[in-house]
Formats: C-alpha cells, structure tokens, sequence
C-alpha cells in the first residue's frame, strides 16, 4: 500500500523562511538550512523549498542558498520560485533538487511542462496552483497569489497533467495560515478531475486536520504544511503515530 507522504515546506523570502496568513503579512522564521536539515533528521517524508518571491520580482531563483540546503538533506526536494524555462529546471536539478515545481512560469508559457517533462520526465515536473475563489469559482493566481489569472483552476490543472506534469500541489489561499483544516472541497474537485498524486496545501492547523483530509479523501497523497511544524505545534513524529493509530499507511522511521 502506498504510504501518505508528510510535506514541510519552506517559504523563502531573501534567504530567510516567513510564513503569513492568506499569502500575506510575512513573518521571519529561521534559515532554511538550518530547517531543511531538522525536517530531514525528524521523520519528513519530503521537503518543498519555494523561492516565494521570484516570480513577482522577476528573476532567478536563488540558487546559492538551494545549494546549502540541498546539502542538508537525505529526502526528496521539491523546488519551485522562479521557473520559466527549460534551463532554469535544469539548473535547480544541478543544484540538488529531485523535482521541480512550477507555476507562474507556467502560465506565462504553456508548453513549459510539455517541454520539461520530455526532457526530465513527468516524475520530475511538479505543477503548483495557487487557488482562490472568485465569485464561486476557483481561479488560477499567479505571482505568490498576487494576480487573478481568470483561468479556472480544474480546467488548467486537467490541461497541465495532460501535458506531463506528475504531480499537483493544490493551495488553497482561501485557507492558508488561517489553521482551520485543508480545503476539502477544492481538493475533491482535484482528485475527481486527475489521476496523478495530489498534494493538499493550506490550512493545516493540528494533527487531526490531517487525519481528517486522508480519511474524507483518500486519493490525495500528501499533506503539506508549514507554520504549524516550524513552531512546534504539530511534531512530525506524534503526527505520524496519530496516523497508524487511524489505519492511514505511513512511513516511520
């Protein structure tokens, strides 16, 4: 059976993970390195390190950094921030990233994840999707959340797994950092609409939340969170035992 995967994700912003409420009001947390290599040490079954800003400030991703903390960890990273081309996947893959996420780049360039996946595999190609709702529709934003694209999110989601992307991150804005649960509702509109891993972000508040997210929907594969592992207030390890004690499969070490 395939075990649900527990994500810690990492927010960079100027070399420095912050976390906000909703996208907004960013809050300094610690060094990514220094994070990176905790999560790896306690049990995260992956790791997602999103250069936050490099899309809105036009340019690349900081690669420096991503080099430092690619060395710190022993499981799968996903990086993301400022991906527009071909080279720029491949040159966070040289900087040790496993896959590669992309988003606004995407949206700017369609045949990006056709390209990429040719080229690297779709294992490689991780789309993200910023997700709000707009009128009661879910649209697609760009640049860290900041831009209303107009593209309905199921309908572009189906379009970039169809071109090769293996795997989708779902955040939901509507739900991020407010602690309240993941957004069930949106993921379900995901897993009905694509077959491959989903992976809910946003809204994670307590170990229960969790729980409830792999028991209502179990096609979605991972859980991924932020805030609430960076301080403490949900422990990797405790989360994991919780799961087993609910009969969800899951990797301990």
């Amino acid at each position: 059976m395939i075990t649900k995967r527990i994500i810690p994700c990492l927010d960079v912003k100027d070399g420095r993970v912050v976390k906000g409420v909703n996208f907004e009001g960013l809050h300094d947390v610690s060094s990514p390195i220094k994070l990176a290599k905790y999560y790896s040490d306690c049990g995260a079954d992956e790791l997602v390190f999103y250069d936050i800003t490099a899309s809105s400030d036009q340019r690349q991703l900081f690669t420096d950094i991503l080099c430092e903390t690619a060395k710190q960890v022993f499981i799968p990273l996903t990086v993301g921030g400022g991906i527009n081309t071909v080279a720029d996947f491949d040159r966070v893959l040289k900087c040790g990233a496993d896959k590669v996420s992309v988003n606004s780049g995407a949206i700017r360039n369609p045949s990006l994840i056709k390209e990429a996946a040719k080229l690297y595999g779709d294992q490689c190609v991780v789309l993200s999707v910023d997700i709000k709702r707009v009128n009661g529709v879910f649209r697609v934003f760009a640049k860290g959340g900041r831009e209303d694209t107009g593209l309905e999110a199921i309908e572009w989601i189906k379009r970039c797994v169809a071109d090769g992307a293996g795997e989708v991150v779902v955040n939901s804005i509507d739900t991020d950092g407010v602690k309240k649960g993941f957004d069930l509702e949106m993921l379900k509109a995901v897993c009905k609409a694509v077959s491959v891993p989903v992976i809910a972000s946003g809204g994670a508040g307590k170990t229960e939340d969790f729980i409830t997210l792999f028991k209502e929907l179990p096609k979605v594969d991972a859980g991924l969170a932020a805030s609430i592992f960076h301080f403490g207030e949900v422990k990797i390890a405790d989360l994991k035992d919780e799961m087993v004690k609910h009969n969800i499969p899951t990797r301990i070490c």
